[in-house]
């Protein structure tokens, strides 16, 4: 994205935890000119832990519990990077995270959480449903539900932790089964619940008082409690408990202690016994300062209940800390509560609420509970538009060889001189895999000024290019992206990929950080084109304002087997490969106005290769075929009617769209190349009777690194889709049918039966 302030330092978020969208909200309130921010993350919709038993219940919807990642890191201005690390290079300054090039930061935070410990218990990993990771559990609660509901007779649920966690699942569990099963008009009295502690009783680090209130409840809703039942074993029908009593179950929940994941330990990182990351009263790490660690998964000097009410009063704190470490500043200490306010639910608007010695329960309590929860989302999810700033300001940065960097970054040359230095350029070379085929005959291995390929005998060269600006902060998935787009020329007319030429624009920064941009975008562009078969033979790179690449990309093909757009018959059926919607929804990420799990759904439509639909297409005869980008459906369709000499029936609701396309079109949020595509609506006839069909203007959306869209003989056509989604293409569908030219009429007609 555009950035005209070089980048001096990385900070790198792992997690999406309660104090790491603290830090995200702070940094957008108030950036830190040369500083950037980078959230490594497993979700793109982080769980507020608070409100999870609410949504368990049934009292609130999946956003109303869960912060949207991927609008709050665009506010702080942060890189968003969708995947789970796995290990951690201290002495490199790397995060290992699978699938990418490593991520290297100058400082690092670790928000992960934590998770029920079950390794140590036979069965339990196999056999029991554990609570967290949270997004895994939810998948495993639709499928429980779907379970009782398809059952018949007694259903009997146990639950293993007596804690507030294990209590509060107990019951938010209990009443939303037994109000589905009477939706159903089934019996609730068929599901029985039981509560399992190792313990001698619940709660234990609540008051007497609370314990008494929720034995009570529990007693009134026909949980059984089971103190001093250490579960030594979980097997397909039930638990072991330590001395021998096998308690029967047709689902086990696991809310036990806390555990920690094994990657900080085992990279080195000082950790307790338990593996969490033992850090100092400033949340930084004892072995290793520039690492930082909150919520559950730090071991402070004083230790607390793995609470999310500790985490999110970590936020602020680590914010700062993060700014101070940046700047050279002093560090301030995070001084938690001694006491703090709990509000238990019971699975219905009812709480019970604990502080200290002193207890209540009471409807009131879950109102405002419900209030304290709904103002403490809205602080993420409702984010305030920010001004522009007059220019950047490096007065925190105080490292003086950052500062020193600063007046060579201003006066950087143009023309040649913006190009990126050759030690830059051949270590980032010298980091890729060998680039080797037999008809390249001088590639990017060679110190020559011309990359030179061999046309075998019988065959064509095809030759196609694309660039464009980035529209995502992930540079390696931005590499694979653009690769992915600029293979779709050459697949479409079906073609080998032979060989690309890269052409880069990496902004302005410290050496080793342009060096580590071009790094991950040119390694994205190598995964995407190392399966198809191509080699990468050489390119141009530069630095810039923002980030930015293409590809010069080439393909061989018999001259006679080209598939071209003309070719097009009347009794064809049309087919499109995958979804479209990726210009309204990237306008919207833009604004900040489409949901996370929107756009990552958008990035993975754009990671699938054309490859396998091309050859797909081609086995089962296809036509004529194009890729659709830039000029949107109806654009490319223009273009292959007009070629063949045909018109095209297109049945409107049979075009696949992608996951929120839909929501950001009727807001009105379009790509700034609609207004030029709708033009075209002169090809369709009646356009204005269409006008208010909701996907309509979605024929116009420019796509990028979008699917194949290609006339098939009639005959072929439910094959050739079976055959598509088979191959990697799930939201391939026939969309219309091909007939004669009838005259003087628009050649488009949208048909919305």
């Amino acid at each position: 994205m555009k950035n005209d302030t070089p980048v001096l330092k990385d900070i790198v978020l792992v997690g999406g935890g309660h104090s790491h969208v603290s830090v995200l909200r702070s940094f957008g309130m108030q950036p830190m000119p040369g500083v950037r921010l980078t959230l490594v993350t497993r979700d793109i919709h982080t769980p507020y832990s608070g409100m999870l038993p609410g949504y368990v219940a049934g009292h609130y919807d999946y956003d109303e519990v869960h912060i949207d990642l991927g609008p709050l890191a665009r506010f702080a201005g942060a890189r968003l990077y969708h995947g789970e690390v796995e290990g951690l290079d201290p002495g490199e300054r790397l995060i290992k995270v699978p699938g990418r090039p490593p991520v290297h930061y100058d400082l690092l935070s670790i928000n992960t959480g934590s998770r029920p410990r079950t390794i140590d218990v036979p069965g339990a990993l196999e056999h029991a449903l554990p609570v967290k990771p949270i997004d895994r559990w939810l998948r495993d609660w639709e499928a429980l539900q779907a379970r009782v509901l398809g059952s018949r007779g007694d259903f009997r649920v146990l639950v293993v932790g007596g804690g507030a966690g294990g209590v509060e699942l107990a019951l938010s569990t209990q009443h939303r089964l037994r109000r589905l099963l009477r939706e159903q008009g089934d019996e609730g009295s068929r599901l029985h619940y039981a509560l399992l502690t190792d313990g001698a009783e619940i709660l234990p680090t609540h008051n007497a008082g609370v314990r008494r209130r929720f034995q009570r409840v529990l007693a009134e809703r026909n949980i059984a409690v089971h103190p001093d039942s250490r579960v030594v074993a979980v097997q397909a029908d039930g638990v072991q408990v330590e001395g021998g009593a096998f308690r029967p179950a047709d689902a086990v929940l696991w809310v036990t202690y806390a555990a920690a994941p094994a990657w900080p330990g085992e990279s080195g990182l000082a950790v307790d016994p338990e593996g969490f990351i033992v850090v100092d009263r400033e949340l930084r790490s004892v072995s290793h300062p520039e690492i930082f660690a909150a919520g559950d998964v730090a071991s402070l000097p004083d230790p607390r209940p793995k609470s999310g009410v500790f985490a999110v009063r970590q936020g602020p704190v680590l914010s700062d800390n993060l700014r101070s470490a940046a700047a050279g500043r002093p560090l301030r200490p995070y001084r938690a509560q001694k006491n703090f306010l709990g509000l238990i639910s019971t699975g219905d608007t009812y709480a019970v609420a604990s502080r200290g010695r002193w207890t209540f329960e009471g409807r009131l309590l879950w109102n405002w509970k419900d209030w304290i929860d709904r103002r403490f989302m809205q602080r993420f999810n409702e984010l305030p538009e920010m001004a522009q700033e007059s220019g950047p300001d490096y007065a925190g940065i105080a490292d003086a060889d950052a500062i020193r960097e600063l007046s060579t970054l201003a006066m950087r040359c143009g023309g040649c001189g913006a190009k990126v230095g050759s030690s830059v350029l051949s270590r980032v070379i010298n980091r890729l895999p060998p680039q080797r085929r037999d008809d390249v005959l001088i590639g990017l291995d060679s110190p020559d000024d011309a990359a030179v390929f061999e046309v075998p005998p019988g065959k064509v060269m095809v030759q196609s290019v694309d660039y464009f600006r980035a529209f995502i902060d992930d540079p390696y998935t931005f590499g694979r992206i653009a690769a992915n787009h600029a293979l779709g020329d050459i697949f479409a007319m079906g073609a080998e990929a032979q060989s690309a030429l890269a052409i880069a624009t990496v902004p302005y920064g410290r050496e080793q950080i342009v060096e580590q941009t071009l790094s991950e975008v040119m390694s994205g562009a190598l995964d995407t084109l190392a399966p198809t078969g191509a080699v990468l033979a050489g390119g141009h790179s530069s630095e810039g304002a923002e980030l930015a690449f293409g590809l010069t990309v080439n393909g061989l093909i018999a001259k006679d087997a080209l598939l071209r757009k003309g070719g097009m018959q009347p009794g064809d059926r049309l087919i499109l490969s995958k979804p479209i919607g990726t210009g309204t929804l990237f306008a919207a990420d833009m604004r900040g106005k489409a949901k996370g799990r929107w756009v990552d759904g958008a990035i993975q439509s754009m990671l699938v290769s054309n490859q396998d639909g091309a050859a797909c297409l081609y086995r089962h005869g296809a036509t004529a075929c194009t890729d659709v980008t830039g000029f949107g459906l109806l654009g490319h369709l223009v273009e292959m009617t007009r070629a063949s000499g045909v018109d095209a029936h297109v049945e409107l609701v049979a075009v696949p769209v992608l996951d929120g396309a839909q929501q950001t079109v009727a807001a009105g949020i379009l790509s700034s190349l609609q207004p030029q595509n709708v033009r075209l609506r002169r090809a369709v006839r009646d356009p204005e009777a269409l006008s208010t069909h909701p996907r309509y203007p979605l024929l116009f959306d420019p796509q990028t690194a979008g699917g194949l869209l290609a006339s098939v003989p009639s005959d072929q056509a439910d094959a050739c889709l079976q055959d598509l989604r088979a191959c990697g293409y799930p939201q391939a569908a026939i969309i219309g049918r091909i007939e004669a030219a009838s005259g003087d009429a628009p050649p488009i007609q949208i048909l919305t039966d």
